[in-house]
């Protein structure tokens, strides 16, 4: 459990000038519900480096998203500028510079701020499609009463969007299994 700033600054005044221990802390202060070892932890912090506060560079070293590491790997991503469709995915770049797959995509992501897509090729609607989509629009446009709808979009992923005015009436929209 975190201390709060007030907390430590009593912990440590009272360390420092009358050597309270956890213990002495545990017993003066028993409504605080301090942990034992936390306290342990905070003292000997105070002892050390005679304060309370967050030294800057005691955490966690970053090891891998460093600068050399970010553009090593932004230059394998954008390597597609001289010949298109010639970059790498994640598992090339990953086997080429001995970076974990996930520490790769987190740089990309956070580090290059960029976003992976991948580009498909969506299919071509013959004929038949075509009237067999037009047949279920027009089928659902007998549904639902112009007066109850605003408008009706019909897309391609094949996503049925309304627009309501605001009307006690609901909509029920059933699924016809077969």
């Amino acid at each position: 459990m975190p201390f709060a700033i007030d907390d430590k600054h009593v912990i440590k005044v009272l360390h420092l000038e009358k050597r309270f221990s956890s213990r002495r802390f545990l017993k003066e202060f028993p409504n605080k519900n301090w942990k034992h070892s936390v306290l342990d932890h905070l003292i000997k912090k105070i002892d050390s480096s005679g304060s309370t506060e967050w030294t800057p560079g005691s955490g966690r070293v970053r090891t891998v998203r460093n600068d050399e590491v970010v553009e090593e790997v932004a230059d394998l991503v954008q390597r597609q500028e001289e010949q298109p469709r010639s970059h790498l995915s994640f598992r090339q770049i990953s086997r080429e510079t001995g970076i974990s797959r996930s520490s790769i995509h987190r740089v990309i992501k956070m580090d290059l701020e960029l976003k992976c897509c991948k580009r498909e090729r969506a299919q071509e609607l013959t004929q038949a499609n075509r009237r067999a989509r037009l047949e279920r629009s027009r089928l659902l446009l007998r549904k639902y009463p112009q007066h109850s709808v605003d408008f009706i979009w019909f897309l391609m992923q094949n996503c049925l969007a309304l627009l309501h005015r605001p009307i006690r009436k609901t909509i029920d929209f059933t699924l016809n299994r077969h």
